[in-house]
Parts: structure tokens; C-alpha cells; sequence
């Protein structure tokens, strides 16, 4: 059961509200497109969506996305080599 909450408590989570409030409208779109997609990355190749107690589907989900990336580049490049 909650009771009535603590006038300085209400003033803390009014304050944090408004902090979030505030860096979600004050982000520049191309920093925060940026640098959510840069964490993506990081987390897709790092296999974050992964469970981490089984070692072996970690690392191997980790190689596998490495090495399409890799194929993905070196596609790109052979491509513009080729027919460009």
C-alpha cells in the first residue's frame, strides 16, 4: 500500500520529469540520430540481444555478424570496382 508521498519527494520527481523533458527536446536530431545508430551497431555486432550464460551463441552470433558485415563491405566494394 502507498501513502500520501513526501512533498520533498514530489518535488524530486517533478525535477527529474522535467530534466528528461528538457534533454529529450534540447537533442539536435542529426547528434541524436547519430548516435542512436551508433549504438545499434555496437550492440547488434556485440550480440547484446543475446543471453549472456551461453558463451557459445554469444561469441558465435558475434563472429557470424562481423563476418556478414565484412562480406557486405567487401560486396560493395568489388561492385563500384567493377562496374563503375
Amino acid at each position: 500500500m502507498s501513502g500520501p508521498k513526501h512533498p520533498k519527494e514530489e518535488q524530486r520527481e517533478e525535477a527529474l520529469r522535467t530534466i528528461d523533458r528538457a534533454q529529450a527536446e534540447s537533442e539536435t536530431i542529426t547528434g541524436s540520430t547519430f548516435v542512436r545508430m551508433a549504438d545499434r551497431a555496437k550492440d547488434h555486432l556485440s550480440a547484446a540481444d543475446k543471453d549472456e550464460e551461453d558463451r557459445i551463441e554469444v561469441w558465435g552470433t558475434r563472429i557470424g555478424r562481423i563476418a556478414g558485415a565484412i562480406f557486405a563491405v567487401g560486396l560493395v566494394i568489388y561492385l563500384v570496382v567493377t562496374y563503375l
